[in-house]
């Protein structure tokens, strides 16, 4: 049906309007600061000087201690820090570490955010206020330029440019002073820090210390530096001054304060990290390793079509895909292997390496459109003896979680759903890899991502513990093939038991069939 012409008129000119009285602010280049610039900086290259050139690692599975991670490098920071991320969520962890970084910034560090623009719809004002402090500068990337003023002007402008505006800047980094790092699957909101009372995703973290940092640095500064980024202020008609960041400032407080109050409990667990640092005490359990930094250039998203293959963090990550001979463990929140993953998969598994993967069952997924991408190829994988482990959705434990290994259970006082949002893969139990990477066709070719390849077997198998834990019959669905139909395998109560139908209310169901049906595979 043809649009009529005046209506066509009517909508074009609001989106026109809406995106013409911006302001004109200067983009200048800037670079990651030297290590060497602050004490910080300093004592961790003296602690790396005898590792000659190795990083040091921890692993971050468990989500309290992944905000505490962010928290303390933002107190340690004396020269930079330099965030970028997919999406960040209001709540009370990101104002806690909002309130941080603010500190921070007064204490004379140089604060850098880049955020991808989905991230900032409808929060441009605010966002850009706290870019009033002198030290403090946010970017948007590859933001839309026309419509911005209303979620439907929004959806007009992303559909005028839908093949540049689906692909999104997926990157989660975290760097203080060019010498320590946080690279992995989280984003900033409560749902990422077992904050939030009716979700939490269950994620892979990784705290790097010395080489890895000045590499996730230079990451940082192409994608900063990239004509992609835009100064958030460029979209408003008038600059935020320093009385608007007062005001801010004022009603963040009252909000802490609010919180402190009515959920004493939470503020407590989120603010631990005030009483009880754990930072020098991490450092001292530091796994050296030789290591490799991989991501997508920035110019990736300005591709015509597919994306020449030297722009993709997946060229650099083939050698070890290619070169796996006995054991390959994937973790991948959201898996749509497509012909080529699925070509790969099962061609590994015919030369004989082990494979096992773990990824969110139909009832545990936040996305049920990308299982409509992935449920058509199960048959094909378990035929060729790929093993698959569908995570069931886990009922919060009230805090009763043991030891061990925690990833697949909620640390904290309140009952939380968890889904599966951790990214990761082990190689020959030797390597492994942690990032924002999903094995999905949205990751491999339209977002850009960022990871850190580790050679070390200490800490491949501490990825690789959890990696099983995750599919132990408890926690996870094990699809097999029977007589030539799919059935999950799992366990409760301890007794084993079979399903030959897969678990999940009728709308993911339809919402599963319906992606599958309508050819969505490549944009998942």
């Amino acid at each position: 049906m043809r649009i009529r012409q005046p209506l066509l008129a009517l909508l074009l000119l609001a989106s026109l309007l809406s995106g013409c009285t911006t302001l004109n602010i200067p983009r200048e280049p800037s670079q990651a600061l030297p290590a060497a610039s602050s004490a910080f900086g300093r004592s961790i290259q003296a602690q790396a000087a005898p590792h000659q050139g190795q990083s040091g690692f921890r692993l971050l599975s468990d989500s309290a201690e992944a905000f505490t991670a962010r928290a303390e490098l933002i107190r340690n920071a004396q020269s930079s820090l330099d965030l970028q991320y997919y999406i960040v969520h209001d709540g009370i962890s990101t104002r806690i570490l909002v309130s941080e970084l603010l500190n921070a910034a007064d204490r004379g560090v140089r604060v850098r955010i880049l955020l991808d623009d989905t991230t900032s719809d409808g929060l441009d004002r605010i966002t850009a206020t706290l870019a009033a402090h002198p030290q403090i500068q946010i970017r948007v990337f590859n933001p839309l330029h026309l419509g911005r003023s209303t979620g439907v002007t929004r959806t007009m402008g992303r559909l005028f440019n839908l093949s540049l505006q689906h692909r999104r800047m997926h990157n989660k980094l975290w760097v203080a002073d060019n010498s320590a790092a946080i690279v992995g699957g989280r984003n900033l909101g409560d749902e990422y820090f077992d904050a939030e009372p009716n979700l939490n995703f269950t994620d892979i973290d990784m705290l790097g210390f010395g080489p890895v940092a000045e590499q996730l640095g230079h990451s940082f500064d192409q994608y900063w530096n990239s004509a992609l980024s835009k100064p958030i202020e460029q979209f408003l008609s008038s600059k935020p001054t320093a009385r608007d960041l007062r005001n801010t400032r004022t009603r963040l407080e009252e909000s802490l304060e609010e919180t402190r109050k009515q959920d004493h409990a939470l503020y407590q667990q989120l603010m631990a990290y005030t009483t009880k640092p754990r930072l020098d005490v991490w450092r001292r359990e530091l796994i050296w390793a030789w290591n490799q930094a991989l991501w997508d250039a920035p110019s990736k998203v300005l591709s015509k079509g597919e994306p020449e293959p030297h722009l993709l963090l997946t060229t650099q990550l083939a050698p070890e895909l290619d070169g796996v001979s006995k054991e390959l463990i994937m973790v991948s929140a959201y898996l749509v292997p497509g012909q080529p993953g699925l070509v790969y998969l099962t061609g590994r598994a015919d030369a004989g390496v082990s494979i096992s993967v773990l990824t969110n069952s139909l009832e545990a997924t936040d996305v049920p459109a990308a299982h409509g991408g992935y449920a058509p190829y199960r048959k094909a994988l378990l035929a060729h003896g790929v093993q698959l482990f569908e995570l069931r959705r886990q009922p919060g434990d009230n805090g009763d979680n043991g030891s061990g290994p925690r990833l697949f259970h909620s640390g904290s006082y309140r009952s939380s759903d968890s889904s599966l949002h951790s990214k990761a893969i082990v190689f020959d139990r030797q390597k492994a890899f942690i990032g924002s990477f999903n094995f999905d066709p949205r990751s491999v070719l339209w977002n850009t991502e960022v990871g850190v390849l580790v050679d070390n077997p200490q800490l491949a198998g501490r990825v690789r513990e959890l990696a099983l834990e995750g599919m132990a019959p408890a926690l996870s669905y094990h699809a097999r093939l029977e007589k030539g139909q799919i059935v999950w395998v799992t366990e409760d109560d301890g007794k084993q038991h079979t399903l030959t139908e897969e678990p999940g209310g009728w709308w993911r169901h339809f919402n599963s069939w319906l992606s599958s049906m309508v050819g969505l595979e490549k944009m998942l």
